[in-house]
């Protein structure tokens, strides 16, 4: 997992140059929406691209992570499905009840049944590398390759991917530091269980940070945004409680209410828990602070599993849902 986690900014360029060469034919109808399907390390790179072009994008995007495609998608729907083995059973369910809306359908993977069915029908598809022995540590080519498919269908502009570049020289300049300030962080959580509160136009960092602290260190934790939790869990801080640790996950240019609020908020909190940690990205564009964040975050799973004694890679116990469901 060590160097899955560090060969990122390389996939990071990998997948750019991916971007470059994909080809997405032009649709018969209008685009007005956009539905991205995936679930897991597949579904995780939807959020973030919902989040990195919602200022831009010019129809709105919907993240889909279940067995029922919706029943307003057309032929006026983009729909991308994702799935980075190709044989994610929830995609391919939704996969199938597409091909009958009309709509713009292309797939994002490295293979399987996923891309047979693509070819099958004739659909677009993007395929990315495969070998790769955890689709989580996939993200950057998930973000990318969907990136690629809005920027064909002439959806967002090809800044972002601009931006991205500069993100990845980031973190190969600042590699060493990051791990550093990754294992001082897994530090403070190793013993607790972490809580992670970020401003709402990132929501998707916070969402890579639990999931990789459930997949690869084994562990529990919870996540929520600022300002809802304002009018809701806040409420829930009411006893001490020294087994939980707050992360803030933050930018210095979020919005001035929000960054008002998390100062608060935290103030709030700290009389509950004592471990309570303020953690600012890099990097001047959002796709910067992001790539950042999700870096860090990631290595911050990886020493936390070491501190727990656990192997990263491993997912046993996904392994026998899937084994058992195989049986119904």
């Amino acid at each position: 997992m060590d160097k899955m986690i560090s060969r990122f900014p390389e996939q990071l360029e990998e997948a750019l140059q991916l971007a470059e060469n994909a080809r997405i034919s032009k649709h018969t109808a209008a685009i007005r929406t956009v539905l991205i399907c995936g679930l897991g390390g597949s579904g995780i790179g939807g959020n973030f691209v919902q989040d990195l072009t919602s200022a831009e994008c010019k129809v709105p995007i919907l993240v889909n992570k279940g067995y029922l495609a919706p029943h307003w998608a057309n032929k006026h729907t983009l729909a991308i499905c994702s799935s980075y083995s190709g044989n994610t059973e929830e995609t391919l369910q939704v996969f199938d009840q597409l091909v009958g809306t009309g709509a713009k359908i292309v797939c994002v993977t490295s293979g399987g049944q996923l891309l047979e069915r693509a070819k099958k029908h004739g659909f677009d598809y993007v395929q990315v590398p495969g070998g790769w022995s955890s689709p989580r540590a996939c993200l950057g080519y998930s973000i990318v390759a969907q990136l690629a498919v809005l920027h064909g269908a002439k959806l967002i502009k090809g800044r972002i991917f601009r931006q991205l570049d500069v993100a990845r020289k980031l973190l190969v300049k600042d590699q060493a530091d990051i791990q550093k300030r990754a294992q001082k962080l897994a530090g403070f959580l190793a013993e607790k269980t972490p809580v992670l509160y970020c401003a709402d136009h990132i929501e998707a960092v916070a969402v890579r940070w639990r999931q990789q602290i459930n997949e690869n260190a084994k562990m529990l934790c919870w996540h929520h945004i600022v300002p809802e939790m304002n009018h809701n869990e806040l409420v829930g801080w009411r006893l001490n409680r020294p087994d939980l640790a707050v992360v803030w996950l933050r930018n210095r240019n979020d919005n001035p209410r929000t960054a008002v609020r998390m100062n608060i908020n935290k103030e709030i909190i700290e009389h509950f828990t004592h471990t309570s940690i303020e953690v600012f990205s890099k990097g001047k564009s959002l796709p910067e602070q992001v790539m950042y964040l999700v870096h860090l975050g990631d290595w911050v799973s990886f020493f936390l599993a070491q501190a727990r004694g656990v192997d990263p890679v491993e997912i046993k116990v996904i392994d026998f849902l899937k084994s058992e469901l195989a049986k119904v």
